[in-house]
C-alpha cells in the first residue's frame, strides 16, 4: 500500500490512479493522518454496456490480425496488408 501527501496526489493524481488501475492501493494523507483511500473498482462494478462493448470489439477482431503476432516485422505486417 502506497501512502502519499495530499500536495503529491494532486500533482501526480494521472501516476497514481495509474498505480490504483493495476491493482495498488493509495491511502492520502494531510498533515500525516489518513484522509482518503483509492482503491482499484471492481471488474463486477462495470457498467455491463461497457463489458458488452468490449466482448462485440473482442468477436470483431476475431481473424482480422492478418497473421499479426509475436515476433512478425513490419514489413510482414505491410505485405500482409497487401493481400487483402
Amino acid at each position: 500500500m502506497l501512502t502519499v501527501g495530499a500536495f503529491e496526489a494532486k500533482t501526480k493524481l494521472a501516476e497514481l490512479l495509474d498505480k490504483v488501475e493495476a491493482g495498488e492501493v493509495v491511502t492520502i494523507t494531510r498533515r500525516g493522518r489518513a484522509v482518503a483511500r483509492l482503491v482499484p473498482v471492481p471488474a463486477e462494478d462495470r457498467p455491463a454496456r461497457m463489458q458488452a462493448l468490449v466482448e462485440e470489439i473482442k468477436r470483431w477482431r476475431v481473424g482480422k490480425d492478418r497473421g499479426a503476432g509475436p515476433g512478425t516485422t513490419i514489413a510482414e505486417l505491410i505485405k500482409a496488408g497487401r493481400r487483402a
